[in-house]
C-alpha cells in the first residue's frame, strides 16, 4: 500500500532470514531513484546519499497467527480510507487490493455507507469483515 506519506507492506521472508533492514533499505533506494527530490527538504537535514523522501526508521511486526494476519491486512487495505484519501478501499489505485479482489481473497463491503473503521490489532482480534478465508 503506497500512500502519500507512508508505505505499508506484508512480507514473507525465507526461512532463517529476518533481514528486514536490508530489504527496506533496498526498497527505499530503488523507489527514491525513480522520483525527483522534494523541494522542501534542506540539504543540511540530509545525510550523504539521502533525498529526504523517507524517515530513517521503520516499524516491523512479526505476524503471530491467522487472526493477526487478517487484522493487519485489513488495516493496510483500509489505510487510504483512514487517511481520508478515498471513501472505499478499492478506490485507491496504489494498492494490492485490486489483485486481492480479482483473486477472490478480498470481498468489498457492498453495504451503502459501509464504515471502514480502524481495526484493533492484537491477540484476540476477530477476523474483520471483507477478508476471505485463506
Amino acid at each position: 500500500m503506497v500512500l502519500p506519506d507512508v508505505i505499508h507492506t506484508l512480507w514473507t521472508l525465507p526461512p532463517g532470514d529476518a533481514d528486514f533492514s536490508r530489504r527496506i533499505r533496498m526498497l527505499k533506494s530503488v523507489f527514491s531513484r525513480s522520483v525527483p527530490a522534494p523541494q522542501d527538504v534542506g540539504a543540511q537535514r540530509l545525510r550523504p546519499g539521502e533525498k529526504g523522501l523517507w524517515q530513517r526508521r521503520f516499524w516491523e511486526h512479526a505476524i503471530r497467527d491467522s487472526d493477526d494476519l487478517a487484522a493487519h491486512r485489513h488495516m493496510i487495505l483500509c489505510a487510504p480510507v483512514q487517511a481520508g484519501l478515498v471513501n472505499r478501499p478499492e478506490q485507491w489505485p496504489h494498492s494490492s487490493i485490486h489483485r486481492a479482489i480479482a483473486r477472490g481473497t478480498y470481498v468489498p463491503d457492498q453495504r451503502v455507507g459501509a464504515a471502514y473503521r480502524p481495526v484493533r490489532v492484537g491477540r484476540r482480534t476477530p477476523v474483520p469483515y471483507g477478508i476471505a478465508a485463506q
